[in-house]
């Protein structure tokens, strides 16, 4: 499919994205978290671009950094500190992880980029006092953004801005109910590329091209040929190797819990009211990562839910390796998911040490026993 390999195309080469994006002319501010209120850099008039490692070796980086720092935080610092990263205009930092949070002072005090900003959301998602923060909190957010920008952010460009990011991420989850209703009608790396190219590309051309994808899937039958239906949970998946070796066992991707997938596009703002109040909503009430809290049980009903309505056979715990809230939430989950009787396994990746015959064989083991 044509659209789909203009995704591939994309995602092999951010520079040349970031390229055309200057030339309109815009700037890019970057940010590495599903968490990052796109929909108000989009409407200062800035491109979001959420930043991955490039799996470069790490040099600079390790003057900064500990080794027991996962290999996003890592390699980000690292691609940044190397001058692959000079395109960016600026970067937002969400308050999250630990690891994140320091990258942030590195960051600050490293950087070459115009612009520079933390946004410190509240920790836990279910209180008032969290809603009557978050609004706060956007709200500098957006003033910060006006001077950068050096002009006002209108209602009206915040309503433009989230009609389009709600378009996107309907698109999104149009495309991943499809594969979930014909299981193997797309490749997992191919849903990968969509999602990544979404939080990367020129968000027109996403809108542009995302339903003609949904309009073909929609024509296709499902595959005659069957596999195990898995759902992958974890933070990021950067590797369309791992979907390959999952499919290569026998898996077919039915869905998943991730923050570069399902986590980041869930949920729909709504278009009319205070835009402010209406985006801090949705950032409140979709489905939080680890390092972020709501009930005891939240998120361990939805990755049993989620297994549910994709009718999965298994689930896998893709964690990278270092990342404190997966690894502490980890055990939870997995209490959940075997109390149902939901198979599971983990596997821990690191983007600069990743070995995939041995994941291969794991996989067909795990796969091969559901």
């Amino acid at each position: 499919m044509k659209e789909i390999r203009i995704f591939h195309k994309a995602i092999k080469d951010v520079s040349a994205i970031a390229s055309k994006i200057k030339a309109k002319p815009k700037k890019i501010i970057g940010y590495l978290c599903s968490y990052a209120p796109e929909e108000l850099i989009y409407a200062a008039g800035f491109h979001p671009m959420r930043l991955f490692s490039s799996k470069s070796d790490i040099v600079l980086a390790e003057n900064h950094l500990q080794a027991y720092c996962c290999s996003l935080v890592r390699g980000v610092l690292e691609d940044s500190l190397s001058g692959r990263l000079d395109f960016l205009d600026g970067t937002v930092f969400p308050h999250t992880c630990d690891s994140i949070q320091r990258l942030s002072d590195i960051w600050r005090m490293n950087g070459r980029y115009e612009f520079f900003a933390d946004v410190i959301l509240p920790a836990k998602l279910n209180t008032q006092s969290a809603r009557i923060y978050m609004v706060d909190v956007l709200t500098k957010f957006k003033k910060d953004l006006e001077t950068a920008a050096g002009k006002e952010i209108t209602k009206a460009d915040l309503h433009q801005s989230i009609k389009k990011f709600n378009l996107i991420k309907k698109n999104l989850s149009k495309i991943y109910a499809l594969q979930s209703l014909k299981p193997g009608v797309m490749k997992g790396a191919d849903l990968y590329a969509i999602v990544k190219g979404s939080m990367v590309m020129d968000r027109d051309e996403v809108i542009d091209l995302l339903p003609a994808i949904v309009s073909r899937l929609e024509k296709m039958d499902a595959p005659a040929s069957s596999g195990k239906r898995i759902i992958i949970s974890g933070s990021i998946c950067d590797s369309t190797d791992i979907y390959r070796a999952i499919e290569e066992a026998g898996g077919i991707i039915a869905g998943d819990d991730l923050c570069t997938g399902q986590r980041w596009f869930e949920g729909q703002i709504p278009e009319d009211g205070n835009p402010i109040a209406a985006i801090s909503e949705r950032y409140l009430e979709r489905m939080n990562c680890p390092a972020k809290h709501t009930a005891l049980t939240a998120r361990g009903e939805n990755i049993v839910s989620l297994a549910r309505e994709n009718k999965a056979d298994g689930v896998i715990f893709m964690l990278l390796k270092f990342c404190d809230p997966h690894a502490f939430d980890y055990p939870h989950l997995k209490e959940f998911l075997d109390r149902e009787g939901i198979k599971n396994m983990l596997i821990e990746m690191d983007d600069q040490q990743q070995s995939l015959g041995q994941l291969s064989t794991r996989l067909e083991t795990f796969i091969h026993m559901i």
